[in-house]
């Protein structure tokens, strides 16, 4: 055993969740910086003005968001958040896993595309992200995977709180999603930057999502003596 593993660092407190009040001033500030986005891209997000604009200080505003970077990934946060919640209200209807998960993706990239300023500014936040951000750069990965695993669920299972997949995802589907994910936070770089066209993003969404069928249990353990 080590000197430090004898004598560790007690946890650090967990912070305390925000009031009515700072939770709604949040809501202010990344509205604001979704708003300047949409207008200008990364480049059009200053701090100052952000602050100016969602009526509070400037120190006030650091205090939540350390940087443009911090605030922009917490924005791309929000965003995914209310993506998700529309994705529950309808969700996808394709028969297979992969091509519910190709379906709900795509409809992300299409709410992304609406709003190519904002996603760029998101995009450029993420790859410019140091590990001063992995907390919030990892709460949209989170969320992402969390978008691709409700796909993957029968649609019965979004229909009815009683109703569940036949069963959970397995280690090599959950190494699938990542893949996913890798691939459409690629496939939306690549657009952004005029380098790949919608058409040629779907066809990779759709070809790296059957990954997530040919990964798939068998069905039943019909195949087993």
């Amino acid at each position: 055993m080590t000197t430090e593993s004898k004598a560790a660092k007690p946890a650090l407190p967990a912070s305390p969740p925000l009031t009515e009040r700072q939770e709604a001033r949040r809501r202010r500030i990344l509205h604001t910086s979704a708003k300047l986005a949409s207008r200008g891209g990364f480049d059009a997000v200053q701090m100052r003005e952000v602050a100016e604009s969602s009526g509070v200080a400037l120190g006030t505003l650091y205090r939540y968001f350390p940087s443009k970077v911090h605030l922009l990934v917490a924005t791309m946060q929000d965003q995914l958040q209310h993506m998700h919640e529309t994705l529950r209200k309808r969700p996808p209807s394709e028969q297979d896993p992969g091509a519910r998960v190709a379906q709900t993706l795509m409809r992300a990239f299409r709410a992304l595309q609406r709003e190519p300023h904002l996603a760029d500014a998101m995009v450029r936040a993420l790859t410019f992200a140091d590990r001063s951000v992995s907390p919030e750069v990892d709460t949209v990965s989170r969320l992402t995977t969390a978008i691709i695993l409700d796909a993957m669920a029968p649609p019965a299972a979004h229909r009815s709180q009683e109703a569940r997949p036949a069963a959970p995802p397995t280690p090599e589907q959950l190494s699938a999603v990542r893949v996913i994910e890798h691939t459409w936070h690629s496939a939306l770089i690549t657009w952004l930057s005029g380098r790949a066209s919608i058409a040629q993003v779907k066809i990779d969404i759709e070809t790296v999502c059957r990954l997530i069928d040919l990964t798939a249990p068998e069905r039943g353990g019909q195949d087993s003596r």
